[in-house]
Order: structure tokens, then sequence, then C-alpha cells
């Protein structure tokens, strides 16, 4: 290493020591960011002097400004949930009389699509516009709901949590996706299609509202998702490592999100440790499009420390075994990626085994965000689901649509 590159790393490690210090004084939510924000500096501290913090900023910004991720909108409506929470969501309508373009008559055919609505619910720290391949597919060919879960998006945020410090839970969410419904699909059978907290989701409306299920809901897809048990999930982690987070997150999180100024700060000055950290939890294969990368990104950072942190404990109370037996005489996919770190595959795989009819689809060198990284296997599953519930008519196929790997293969 050159003089000068010693410097560099020097400076930096110099830095990270300064920026600890800082933290520490915010106690002990500070000491926890410090720590994070000490090692960030100083695990990208060679990386810097090769490629400038600057240089890496006008990458964000040019990938922000060029992506079309996420730019896809629909008819704007609110719902208002059982505590006051504004819920944003956006409808899609069907065009039959419309002339079909090429890939769309090859995917669903040319006749019309039957009066069905589908209602897609996004995921932990994301929102709406992470199903924008399946969006774009269905995008006039059949009438879609797309809605951001209280405290996401474009949502407001949970007034029982802000007003009277409520946690959050997932029955609370199955109650909300029920006022969506109420407000934007009052009458017309229905397609359900959750990912991850948005399949949980699912299961708590089917739990307070079997009614609902049986007179109106057609088919379901669950997508990345689990039906409980979710404090045994390791993360990928040593048996060490988990166990330790396990101890220490919950209070962690409890901490920081009661100092989400400071803490957002933070998370700005260490963008380039969060973005690895998004990356390997989000997706598994390595030519993902860095335009997807930084969509994916995007929406997390956008999701507030003290959200993330009223969130985080509902998942390991999370226990909707029972309801999904409200689903076991309907048209069900279970889809997974088999490398999803967040909800492993297996949990699919056991909601599966409760629904034996299911059809179950691992995606292989797929991670988290499947429907992002593998979009035109959901896609074609998802087609395949509105044939069997004659939402849309048989024979369609997908091929290769919206693919942003190179590995991608159907499941």
């Amino acid at each position: 290493m050159s003089e000068s590159s010693a410097e560099a790393v020097a400076s930096a490690a110099s830095a990270a020591a300064a920026s600890a210090g800082n933290w520490r004084k915010a106690g002990v939510a500070g000491a926890a960011i410090g720590i994070v924000a000490a090692g960030a500096a100083a695990g990208v501290a060679i990386e810097r002097l090769t490629v400038g913090r600057g240089m890496r900023q006008k990458a964000r910004l040019a990938l922000d400004s060029t992506g079309p991720y996420g730019s896809l909108r629909g008819t704007p409506g609110k719902a208002c949930a059982d505590d006051g929470t504004e819920l944003y969501y956006e409808v899609d309508e069907a065009e039959p009389e419309a002339p079909l373009a090429p890939r769309r008559r090859r995917l669903f055919g040319r006749k019309a699509p039957a009066p069905v609505t589908v209602v897609f619910s996004h995921g932990y720290c994301l929102s709406q516009d992470s199903w924008h391949f399946q969006r774009a597919a269905l995008r006039g060919v059949v009438r879609t709901v797309h809605w951001d879960q209280r405290s996401h998006g474009r949502s407001g945020r949970g007034a029982a949590q802000t007003k009277d410090r409520t946690p959050v839970t997932i029955d609370q969410l199955g109650r909300d996706l029920k006022a969506v419904i109420d407000a934007a699909v009052p009458e017309g059978p229905i397609v359900l299609v959750g990912h991850s907290m948005g399949g949980m989701t699912i299961m708590a409306l089917a739990e307070h509202y079997p009614e609902l299920i049986r007179d109106r809901v057609v088919g379901v897809a669950l997508v990345g998702t689990s039906s409980g048990r979710l404090g045994e999930v390791n993360f990928g982690l040593p048996v060490a490592g988990v166990n330790a987070v396990r101890r220490v997150l919950p209070g962690v999180l409890k901490a920081l999100g009661q100092q989400a100024a400071l803490v957002e700060r933070g998370r700005r000055a260490t963008a380039d440790l969060f973005a690895g950290v998004i990356k390997r939890y989000s997706f598994a294969g390595r030519d993902v499009d860095p335009a997807i990368e930084r969509f994916a990104e995007r929406m997390i950072e956008g999701t507030p420390i003290d959200v993330v942190a009223e969130f985080y404990p509902a998942f390991t109370e999370h226990d909707k075994t029972e309801a999904l037996a409200h689903f076991a005489d309907l048209p069900v996919l279970v889809l997974a990626g088999v490398k999803d770190l967040v909800t492993p595959s297996e949990h699919s795989e056991a909601i599966a085994d409760l629904l034996p009819d299911a059809e179950l689809v691992l995606v292989p060198d797929a991670g988290h965000l499947v429907m992002l990284e593998h979009p035109e296997v959901v896609i074609d599953r998802l087609a395949d689901l509105l044939m069997r519930v004659g939402a849309v008519p048989a024979g369609a196929t997908v091929g290769g649509y919206g693919s942003t790997s190179s590995t991608a293969q159907p499941g």
C-alpha cells in the first residue's frame, strides 16, 4: 500500500472513530448505530480509494433518474382503517374492448377477461411498487388493485401507533385489507396476491372474515411468505450470530425507533453498508440489474426507522397456520425463492403441506424479492392461476417477459 493510500485509510478510520464518538452521545441507540457507522466507515475505506463516494452517489442518481421501475400509476383512492388510518390504493381497470398487443395476446388469448379483481398486498419495508413487473404484465387485461400497507408508501402513519402507542399486529393489517377491499372492490370475485408480510395480511383477513373468503375470493397467491414460526429463522447467520441477533435486536430496534431523526442521519451516512445488506437479503443471483437493486434500496430506505421498529415484533408473534384452512377449497399458488433468507422456502413448503391441492413453485437462484429478481416466473404462475379461476382464457403462456437475470428459469 502506498503512503498516500495508508494515509487515506488512517483518515477514514479516524473519521469512523469520531463518528462513533458522536453517536455515543445519543445513548444506547446512538451507541448501537455508532458501532455500525464506525464499522461501515472502516469497511469501505479501501473501496473509496478506488471508487469515490461522489462517484457512487452520481451512479445512484443516474439509476434513480433512468430506471422505469415503480413509475406505473393508476386511479388513486383512499380507504379508512378502523382506527382512522388513511390507506392509499390505486386501481388499474381492465380494458377488454381495446385491441391487445402481441405480447398480451400470447399471454391471455383474445377473449375479454372475466370481471375478477386481483388485489396485491406488498411486504415489510416495501410499497405497492414492488409489484412493478406483475402490474405491467396485467395492466389493462384484468382489473387490479395495489395498496400501500399502513405507514408504508403513500399510506398514512398508523393512527393507533402514533396516537395510542398501540403495537402493530398482523391482525390489524388483515382489517386494513378488508377496508381496502370494501372501498376498492365492493362487489365481484377477488384474487388475493400477497408477498411476505402481504401474505400474512391475507391470512389474517381469512381468519377474521371467513365469509369474505367463502363468498367472494376465487384464488390466492402466497409469495415468499410464512404462516408462523418466524422467530426460528436464522437469516443465514451461524448459530452464535443468530442467537445474539434474537437476543438484542428487538431492544435495539425499539431504542433506535425512539431516536428516529438521529438514526436516519446515520442511515444516510452508512448508505454503502446498508446497500450491501439490502442486496444480500433481497436477491440471490449475482447478475441482477443494478437498477433493480437500486429500486429495492429506495423502497427500503424510504421506510422510516420508527416504522421498521414498530412492525418488527409483529412477525415473531405471527401465527396464522389455522387460518390456512379457509383456502382449502380454492386454487392456491405458493411460490418462493429457494435462497430466501428472510422467509425461507421451507415456510412455503409448510404452507403447501397444509394445502395439498395448492401449486408449490420453488424458484432456484432467487431470494426474498423473487417478484423483482425473476418476474417472468411469478408472472407465468399468476397467469396460470388467473386462467384456473376463469379470469382469463385458457392457453395462455409467458415467455421470458421482464427477466432481470440471465439465470432465471421456470420454477
